[in-house]
């Protein structure tokens, strides 16, 4: 009998330190799922310099349309997923913010391109994502899988796109290496990036939901790589840079060879003529004539 207490006993101990550690696991989940929605809603404010020049200039010319439209795309992806989930609340608020906020985007973006060329190819994109891409994705999985499978499928479309936007950058780091110049990634992004990954790493590993955690190991590195970049260029003269100032130093000078050249021509010119100036004769005025008689 007193076996079976002490035995009882030991079991509610361990129930209790188990129920202890869930409710701990549940508060950290919560703490790198609110974490991740704040980093997370100032990345999707970094655009916001960009749509200022784009309104001071009143055109989008130099700039894409194509990085709102693959937000907006994968966005609205996540919270397709995340309804087919149970335990992702945050998930939904996050991106939920995310669509709002790419739709707005894309809205100016459209307002301000160029009719004919801008304006057509961001139609085309948003048609051929958002449209058919999402259109088919949902019809597809809704008729052809049920039940967890459903989500499962989902869940590893969501992964899969988020490793194709996760590797985007890799354009960035090859420009920074080849022209020594970190102008076009800022360190703030880079940071905010990583620290986001980093969270929702974490948030996806404590609910174990890998479709959310694998792709942010990748994130995780990109940003790590892409922070040490910044740091090893960030105060060396950029190579392109350097060409155009070499380039200009060199038009200045023949600008000045040939102004001292065309200087030296006038006054070679100017002495010439001096040279062979001709003193041509004054005539003299017209006398008045006057006749003298002489009286016998």
């Amino acid at each position: 009998m007193g076996a079976s207490v002490t035995s009882l006993m030991h079991n509610c101990t361990i129930t209790k330190e188990l129920n202890k550690m869930a409710g701990n696991l549940a508060h950290l989940t919560l703490a790198f799922g609110l974490l991740g929605n704040i980093i997370s809603f100032l990345v999707f404010l970094a655009p916001i310099p960009t749509f200022y020049k784009v309104y001071k200039k009143k055109s989008t010319e130099g700039f894409q349309s194509a990085p709102y439209v693959v937000g907006l795309f994968s966005a609205m992806l996540w919270i397709y997923y995340a309804f087919l989930k149970t335990n992702v609340v945050l998930l939904i608020t996050i991106n939920s913010v995310g669509c709002f906020i790419e739709t707005a985007y894309i809205c100016f973006f459209l307002f301000y391109a160029p009719k004919k060329a801008g304006y057509m190819e961001s139609l085309k994109l948003i048609i051929l994502l958002i449209v058919v891409g999402f259109g088919m994705i949902t019809l597809l999985t809704q008729f052809l899988a049920s039940g967890d499978t459903r989500g499962v499928i989902v869940g590893w479309i969501c992964l899969v796109f988020s490793l194709c936007v996760f590797v985007a950058p890799l354009g960035v780091v090859r420009q920074v290496v080849k022209t020594k110049s970190v102008e076009y990634m800022p360190i703030l992004l880079s940071v905010a990036l990583t620290v986001s990954a980093v969270m929702w790493f974490f948030y996806g590993l404590l609910l174990h939901d890998f479709n959310t955690a694998i792709p942010n190991v990748l994130g995780f590195i990109f940003g790590i790589i892409q922070m040490i970049l910044y740091f090893l260029y960030k105060n060396k003269k950029p190579f392109i840079n350097e060409k155009i100032t070499n380039f200009e130093k060199k038009n200045e000078e023949i600008k000045e060879q040939e102004v001292v050249a065309e200087s030296l021509q006038v006054v070679v010119e100017h002495l010439h003529n001096i040279d062979h100036v001709a003193v041509e004769p004054q005539a003299l005025p017209d006398m008045p004539t006057r006749t003298i008689q002489v009286s016998a």
